[in-house]
């Protein structure tokens, strides 16, 4: 899986939005390592005239993950960040509990597994053998019934969102390096504080990409109360059952929504904002929590450049 070195002309440059000032990095606890070279490579091919091209494409592998002795999945991921995905994808599947205890997590690079190891004994086989597809890229899976445990979370109610801060961590968001940026074709979820994005991570299927945030932040034990969680895909029914499961009121995206996705997020008392880009938005669920603090006709535009498009991996 390593870069291709082979000579080849090359493509003109694609045009990229600005670098986010060291400011914004700074802000950031992870964020996107687009020159990693584990997670994209060099392809040749020809254009629309013929002409010879190279471009960098996103390197899937396969990750197998273990729950103490007993094979869960086999996930098609990018390479970073195995264990947070392991356990993110365990925990949203309500398979870790919030009080487990984590005893250890083994990750094998060359046998692409990663187990997860508790002080509690697990047995999910009857789980295991009901599947649910979900809509997610990739044929994102839930075991068992994607609904449970859902009624039973309540959201911080006295949680806010200011028009102010969503327009900043969209600039923010969308002008900072990223596998998206680099070779398209990828999802990427931001939870974010306020005006600052603390947390982007990204992957072939908008799932791995919220696994890997529930991972990091079970393993580190942040609050979830306060933030919002920004993802550039669809507001589908997974994506507000995983962020109401992680106990995150507010969910924001730049892309659009889906009947029941709407439908979970009023129930769960959700704010669900979608196609947030540039100066507009529109929220479909919990508007009470969205603090109106900036005329909207009274901001610069956004610059073309720095507005992320829906054509490469927003799917």
């Amino acid at each position: 899986m390593s870069d291709d070195t082979t000579a080849a002309p090359k493509a003109a440059p694609r045009a990229r939005p600005k670098a986010a000032d060291a400011r914004t990095l700074a802000e950031f606890l992870v964020r996107p390592e687009p020159k990693d070279p584990r997670l994209t490579q060099e392809v040749e091919g020809v254009d629309q005239d013929g002409q010879p091209i190279a471009t960098r494409v996103v390197i899937e592998r396969p990750l197998t993950i273990y729950l103490n002795n007993q094979e869960i999945v086999t996930a098609m991921t990018v390479a970073d960040y195995p264990e947070y995905l392991a356990v993110g994808f365990l925990l949203n599947q309500n398979m870790l509990r919030p009080d487990d205890t984590i005893t250890g997590i083994d990750h094998d690079d060359e046998l692409e597994v990663v187990v997860v190891r508790t002080d509690r004994e697990t047995d999910y086989e009857e789980k295991l053998k009901k599947k649910t597809k979900t809509s997610g890229c990739a044929q994102g899976t839930s075991f068992g019934d994607l609904m449970e445990k859902f009624d039973e979370i309540a959201l911080a109610t006295d949680a806010t969102i200011k028009t102010s801060w969503l327009y900043s961590l969209t600039r923010k968001i969308n002008s900072t390096p990223s596998l998206y940026l680099e070779a398209g074709a990828i999802h990427g979820c931001v939870l974010c504080q306020e005006d600052r994005p603390l947390l982007y991570m990204e992957d072939v299927g908008r799932h791995n990409a919220v696994d890997k945030i529930a991972g990091y932040m079970f393993l580190n034990d942040v609050s979830p109360a306060d933030k919002i969680f920004y993802t550039t895909g669809r507001l589908t029914s997974e994506m507000v059952i995983k962020t109401v499961q992680m106990g995150i009121p507010i969910l924001a995206s730049r892309s659009g929504f889906t009947a029941w996705g709407v439908d979970l997020a009023r129930q769960a008392g959700l704010t669900l904002i979608g196609r947030a880009k540039g100066k507009r938005f529109m929220a479909l669920s919990g508007a009470e929590r969205i603090v109106y603090d900036v005329d909207p006709h009274k901001l610069a535009d956004e610059d073309p450049k720095h507005q992320r498009k829906g054509s490469r991996g927003d799917g």
